[in-house]
């Protein structure tokens, strides 16, 4: 039996998610969260085969949450199920320590699949963004933003959400002072100076709509 926790903010999805693993007999939803926190408490107390996860959470996001996991728990095995097709929330989640990655776009069948996988410790990224990633490894793209470390790319998110210093710093537990020496970092190597510019950048990169 593999035993699985789902984490995603919307329940009407999570019902969806536990209605189509648990046809099959050997897949078992084993608890619940609707942020990263409701997902760290339960982490506390139990260790699920998978780890079925969202990107977009409140507070929180997924990103981080991957890497608070695999720093508590290395072998812990995360399955990234989000609807970001941008490949750059692809390769942040596999550098934060997902060991698969599958778009919300995908077919329900290649959702177990990814579930199978994982549990066995394979990796697995979804159809519709691999080539994207591979084609850019090929053409030696450079995109500013793969040079950003996970809780960077975090930082950005939530910077772009129109977040405060202080509100970043409460979610993350780190000082203010610590989201303003990364919010410099990360315009730093984004190569911009204002927040306006990197605003426009983060729209140009596809991070924000």
């Amino acid at each position: 039996m593999i035993s699985i926790l789902l984490v995603d903010d919307h329940a009407v999805v999570r019902e969806g998610y536990r209605r189509l693993l648990e046809r099959r007999a050997d897949l078992q939803i084993e608890a619940e969260a609707g942020s990263a926190d409701e997902a760290l408490d339960y982490l506390r107390k139990a260790t699920p085969d998978v780890i079925v996860l969202d990107l977009s959470l409140p507070g929180m996001g997924g990103i981080e949450l991957t890497r608070r996991i695999m720093q508590r728990t290395p072998n812990a095995r995360i399955l990234v199920f989000s609807m970001h097709r941008n490949q750059l929330f692809a390769a942040q989640a596999i550098r934060s320590g997902a060991l698969g990655y599958i778009t919300k776009s995908s077919s329900p069948e290649l959702l177990i699949q990814a579930v199978y996988k994982v549990a066995a410790g394979g990796k697995m990224l979804s159809p519709d963004i691999a080539p994207e990633i591979a084609l850019s490894l090929l053409e030696g793209e450079t995109n500013p933003a793969a040079e950003l470390s996970p809780r960077e790319f975090e930082i950005l998110r939530l910077l772009l959400d129109s977040r405060s210093v202080e509100q970043i710093g409460d979610i993350l537990n780190i000082s203010p002072k610590t989201v303003q020496n990364a919010h410099y970092q990360i315009k730093s190597k984004l190569g911009v100076k204002t927040d306006i510019e990197l605003t426009k950048l983060a729209m140009k990169l596809k991070l924000i709509d």
